[in-house]
């Protein structure tokens, strides 16, 4: 073996054993139980350790496009030493880029700067706006597609132009040309034309500081939301493909959901760690105002929430990471519809949900299969999500028991700042591997530029 990660706890999306892990060429060469290991030219000792396959985020705003843009805020170098902290060994990365990748070019571009400077294995969803295009880079190894039912008021980003669709005609021929290829459409939704009412009825009163854009976007329980989930899941009854729900934050969406899947209906969705730890907690809003934002989620939901992910009607956690820097959030006192959305949370979700698990809210098994096992599994990432002889040795050593704060100090994207900061959680990452070497150990990344690759995914049918 080239190494050996001996007497650690095994933790998968199955059970919790005490198991030694063999490596050999990057890939996991078998299991055995402690004291049964064969010889190696490394061993790393995970004794009082967890061992969790690698974490797999399909939802990141990595910030750096083909052209300059948006870079200020986080690279993609930058993003992905973040993930190697936090126990993310896959990174798939957003659309919404300077340029917004939508052409086989623009991919092949935008793969050009992982396959350079990223530390830890990557995919990247391209927006699916031309239709021509669509079946060209379907054959690039991608995970997915995306686009946001969304246009911004008041501001051209994150949700810029060209990856905006909110015409329900163009959604379902989308939907169409997804479904022809066997991938999956990733879809923020939003309905714009009640949000137009809505945001009008605050501005004639005079309101636009970051609690009435957060009351806004929750106004009637949620239903910008829940329409557009609603229209979502019809139109996907109609088109066939596979679709993925992003920012699941409302009880009645977890419902549609429910429902949906219980017809049959090839849909799945996610949650996002700030609306289980953040948004769900209006003194947080009150006190960090657009830095706490994303959404505001009403706390009467989160029970449904948690109930949703623990019985998996929400199929997987992903981040939904999106660093901006503090001017871009400090506009949001004055004006919350001119401040960008969006928190960072890459570096320390993992810690999130294991202590939730710890303190009875999930399973570290379900923890494990929402975090690594099903983006894998739903989005055929070859060789990910598990620890089996045959599967790519990335792997992620936790103390469950340690219990650390997060500071402002820590936090390794450009924009050097978290929400988080000042909360303790436990069950820190203290080491990542990717393909069977160390990214991250002792309180440092040690990875380098470029050894990340393409996570391929393999197409449906």
């Amino acid at each position: 073996m080239d190494c050996v990660v001996k007497n650690g706890l095994l933790i998968t999306a199955k059970n919790k054993v005490q198991a030694s892990i063999g490596i050999a060429d990057g890939l996991i060469a078998g299991l055995y139980e402690p004291g049964q290991e064969p010889a190696a030219g490394q061993v790393i000792d995970a004794t009082g350790l967890a061992v969790i396959p690698g974490v797999i985020d399909m939802h990141s705003h990595h910030r750096e496009g083909s052209e300059p843009g948006f870079e200020y805020k986080d690279t993609i170098y930058s993003s992905t030493r973040q993930c190697a902290a936090g126990g993310v060994t896959t990174t798939v990365g957003m659309p919404n880029v300077t340029p917004p990748p939508n052409s086989l070019d623009l991919l092949r571009k935008q793969f050009a700067i992982y396959q350079r400077d990223a530390i830890v294995d990557w995919n990247f969803n391209p927006a699916p706006t031309i239709a021509d295009e669509i079946p060209r880079m379907a054959e690039e190894g991608i995970a997915a597609f995306k686009i946001f039912m969304v246009v911004d008021t008041g501001r051209s980003y994150p949700h810029m132009p060209g990856i905006g669709v909110h015409d329900h005609g163009k959604i379902l021929e989308i939907m169409q040309h997804c479904a022809a290829v066997n991938l999956p459409l990733m879809v923020h939704p939003h309905d714009q034309a009640l949000m137009d009412v809505i945001e009008k009825d605050f501005w004639d009163r005079q309101q636009r500081d970051a609690l009435a854009y957060a009351k806004a976007y929750a106004a009637h329980d949620g239903v910008i939301w829940e329409t557009a989930i609603a229209t979502l899941l019809r139109l996907q009854k109609a088109a066939g493909c596979h679709l993925h729900i992003l920012h699941t934050q409302t009880s009645g969406s977890v419902d549609l959901i429910r429902r949906a899947k219980a017809e049959g209906q090839k849909v799945t969705c996610e949650i996002n760690p700030w609306a289980l730890f953040l948004g769900c907690d209006w003194g947080a809003v009150q006190r960090l105002g657009s830095y706490a934002l994303s959404y505001w989620v009403p706390e009467k939901n989160v029970p449904s929430l948690w109930e949703g992910l623990a019985d998996g009607t929400i199929d997987i956690v992903a981040t939904d990471h999106a660093p901006h820097t503090r001017e871009e959030k400090e506009i949001g006192w004055i004006d919350g519809w001119k401040a960008h959305t969006g928190t960072p949370s890459t570096q320390f979700y993992v810690s999130m949900f294991l202590t939730a698990a710890l303190d009875g809210k999930i399973t570290l098994e379900r923890a494990v299969e929402a975090m690594s096992t099903a983006p894998a599994r739903l989005f055929g990432l070859e060789r990910k999500g598990d620890v089996m002889p045959g599967f790519d040795a990335d792997l992620v050593l936790v103390d469950l028991e340690k219990s650390y704060e997060v500071k402002d100090d820590d936090v390794l994207s450009l924009t050097g700042w978290s929400p988080y900061a000042g909360r303790t959680f436990k069950a820190k990452p203290v080491r990542t591997l990717v393909r069977g070497r160390t990214v991250y150990a002792d309180g440092e990344v040690v990875g380098e530029k470029g050894w990340g690759k393409l996570a391929r995914a393999r197409r449906a049918g």
